[in-house]
């Protein structure tokens, strides 16, 4: 997009570099896509060319494989359960599952996640945890690869949402 705004304006590397103050290799990078740059910088660059950046939101659905699915359905079912008193209930279960999983599970990220879950169980919180048990985004998906949230859900309920998984 920027680039595409450069050619139209007919503004160079070192001219935008001059007028919006942002170092010329600085936008270099920026237009070959070695450096991410935010909406404000993208927004700052057109404003110095004339134009304004406008961002649409949409929902977008992630998809994902048959069994980051599952997981996902299971965990999001398991989230309805949850609340401060729950997580005391399921506390036992969760540390002993951690510590099955400490024994088998080797390698980054998994060994990180292990000891992230066992600190938001640790420090109960709650806002975090149906964040990591519900998200799509990829450190989300990942934590849920070593959950210790196995055994927690009645088999029939987790028929249930199974057959919600086609």
């Amino acid at each position: 997009m920027l680039r595409e705004v450069m050619l139209e304006t007919g503004i160079t590397q070192s001219e935008l570099s001059r007028i919006s103050g942002v170092r010329q290799p600085s936008i270099s990078q920026f237009l070959s896509g070695r450096v991410e740059m935010s909406d404000d910088m993208l927004d700052r660059l057109l404003s110095c060319m004339g134009f304004r950046l406008e961002v649409v939101r949409r929902p977008v659905r992630r998809e994902l494989s048959r069994s980051y699915e599952r997981s996902w359905l299971l965990h999001r079912r398991l989230s309805t359960h949850l609340t401060p008193e729950t997580l005391d209930e399921w506390r036992p279960t969760i540390l002993r599952n951690l510590k099955r999983l400490r024994g088998s599970v080797q390698g980054e990220p998994h060994v990180r996640n292990l000891g992230r879950w066992q600190q938001l169980v640790r420090d109960r919180d709650v806002p975090r945890l149906r964040h990591v048990m519900t998200g799509v985004d990829t450190d989300s998906v990942e934590m849920r690869e070593v959950s210790p949230m196995g055994g927690l859900m009645s088999q029939d309920e987790r028929s249930e949402v199974l057959g919600l998984a086609g």
